[in-house]
């Protein structure tokens, strides 16, 4: 609770402010009863109208000032909770960025986005009623529970046994409901997962006429949460017989015994008559603070969920004193370990020894799951080792300030990703100062300009999100022209030249020693063709380096390279190269 209430920042004047207007307000509305009474008893039962005059003129007072405070209470609840939703999604979204993968693997990327938008929303929503609301509420009920002391002490006791009984019961309510609402916000991670997995595949799963599947399986989530939404409302239905309750009985209490201390003249008329008015704000109050019940029993679990991305550690940190330069492109792996649940024992990597010179161009080959992307994950630190050390440039990447790091150690990773806005827009993410020129040479280098010419706007073509408007290999030739752009000391390319054919790869790779001669060059492949003309190729076995040799020795001496060569090059050809 702390640590979101910590994000009202500029905002708490406004929280502040409608707490105070809303007392004044609830001020008012206490006393203008009490003043009803002395206009029944001093002013229309005495026949004397000059009473009710000044007293009507202070009640019309007493009203304009209730009316003023309630609707600047209202403008400064609005302010204070949509300010804090928005310093709250600001945070999360700052939070996110410093985020290593392995702090998103753990939240996972739907459950962030239940949190940035339902739980946020939740939070506003019970903010708002928190400082409306449940300022109001509580206040109303001690001073309508003091007028009624002061006007009858021995009725007030019926309001006591009301409000005692009513608290037991809410209280129980709010117990349940709060673990099932805890539940019910696991169950949206699960919905906004169907939904985004559905729509950003929405090619494959019509391709493979699948809609029918994705309807059931999304419509097993949704009935998840209509059953838990089920059973929390049930719950809380039961506050409205309750409040009914509570009502009945302090009507009917109050009623019959005050008709006997009229007649019996301990009372007034008009004491009676601003009493039921205090009953009926008593009784009010307390079903408006049921209502709060509920909202803060759904935002409880909201908070929580939001606590946890605001305390997170982010599991990369800068060190004290970071290098800010890299030297060179030299890449040592010194006995490296790695797994991505640490202590778990099931190591992607093991006993990793490898010494890459700048400058060099590395082939990557192996299976399914042998490590390759785990293993240039580490170079670029976007995970952290757990034994051994990974240098750059002779220094232990976890001594360097990440974004100099990063901005020498380009990645083009697996899966590529262009984001909405012009060819241009996406290129400027390598450098975001480069002159058309230079994107145009990074492009040249990439083979993307043969298709770039082609489209009617050219460099200005507008890309839709996710690069939906541009096949598998135009998308991997921009991002390797993105990833160009920015001339690292150590380029790595994950299985990013799969979606093209071997001549264009060819000239890719051609390009790579006129325009980066200096800069290291790792290369993850499926196909020999791609590797085959590397000054070494490293081969991966189960996480474990099987082979590091020039391609001549691989075939002379290597079980695992001399297979993969003699079924693609022997056993057909590459896809797109005749057998």
């Amino acid at each position: 609770m702390k640590t979101v209430l910590h994000q009202l920042k500029q905002y708490k004047r406004d929280a502040w402010c409608c707490i105070g207007f809303t007392a004044l307000e609830v001020v008012m509305e206490i006393l203008l009863p009490f003043v009803t009474a002395r206009i029944i008893d001093e002013g229309l039962q005495a026949a004397n109208l000059g009473v009710v005059y000044r007293y009507g003129a202070v009640m019309v007072v007493m009203a304009l000032v209730s009316l003023g405070c309630g609707a600047l209470a209202g403008k400064c609840a609005a302010s204070a909770s949509s300010g804090l939703a928005a310093n709250l999604r600001e945070s999360i979204y700052a939070q996110i960025q410093t985020f290593s993968f392995s702090n998103i693997d753990k939240f996972s990327v739907p459950g962030l986005v239940t949190r940035m938008t339902t739980d946020i929303t939740n939070v506003q929503n019970a903010f708002m009623m928190v400082i409306r609301v449940a300022v109001r509420s509580p206040l109303t009920l001690v001073f309508s529970y003091a007028m009624c002391l002061y006007i009858s002490p021995r009725l007030s006791a019926m309001f006591f046994i009301a409000v005692v009984f009513l608290v037991a019961v809410i209280g129980s309510i709010m117990v349940v409901t709060l673990r099932i609402f805890n539940e019910v916000f696991q169950k949206y991670d699960d919905l906004n997962a169907s939904v985004q997995e559905n729509i950003s595949a929405i090619r494959v799963v019509k391709a493979f006429v699948r809609e029918k599947y994705e309807d059931d399986k999304f419509s097993k989530a949704s009935r998840n949460l209509y059953r838990l939404f089920v059973k929390a409302e049930g719950l809380l239905a039961f506050n409205n017989p309750a409040m009914m309750v509570a009502v009945y009985f302090c009507i009917i209490s109050v009623s019959w015994l005050g008709a006997q201390y009229i007649v019996g003249g301990s009372m007034t008329t008009g004491d009676l008559t601003s009493l039921f008015s205090y009953i009926m704000a008593l009784l009010m109050s307390l079903m408006m603070l049921s209502m709060v019940v509920v909202m803060i029993s759904m935002s409880l679990a909201s908070i929580r969920r939001i606590s946890e991305v605001l305390t997170e550690t982010p599991d990369l940190a800068n060190p004290a004193d970071p290098v800010t330069h890299v030297a060179d492109g030299s890449i040592d792996f010194d006995h490296v370990n790695f797994s991505y649940k640490h202590g778990s024992g099931k190591n992607a990597l093991t006993d990793i020894d490898l010494h890459i010179r700048s400058g060099e161009t590395i082939g990557v080959i192996g299976g399914t799951g042998s490590g390759k992307s785990s293993l240039v994950n580490l170079i670029c630190r976007l995970y952290d080792v757990d034994e051994g050390t990974v240098k750059v440039g002779g220094v232990d990447v976890r001594r360097y300030d990440m974004e100099v790091l990063r901005n020498q150690v380009s990645v083009v990773l697996q899966k590529n990703t262009l984001f909405s806005g012009t060819i241009l827009d996406n290129l400027r993410w390598g450098k975001p100062d480069a002159t058309d020129e230079e994107c145009i040479a990074a492009c040249k280098a990439a083979c993307a300009d043969e298709f770039i010419d082609r489209m009617p706007d050219g460099y200005q073509t507008r890309i839709e999100r996710g690069g939906a408007n541009v096949s598998g290999g135009q998308k991997q030739r921009l991002c390797i022209a993105r990833a160009l752009l920015k001339r690292p000391k150590v380029l790595i390319l994950d299985d990013s030249t799969s979606a093209v054919d071997t001549a264009t790869d060819a000239k890719i790779r051609a390009a790579f020693e006129k325009t980066i001669p200096g800069t290291t060059k790792i290369i993850i492949a499926q196909r020999i063709s791609s590797v085959q003309n590397a000054d070494r190729i490293l081969v991966l076995d189960g996480g474990r380096i099987d082979a590091f040799d020039t391609h001549e020795n691989l075939l002379k001496t290597n079980a695992i390279y001399q297979e993969i060569y003699e079924s693609q090059v022997k056993g057909g050809g590459d896809f797109d190269q005749p057998a």
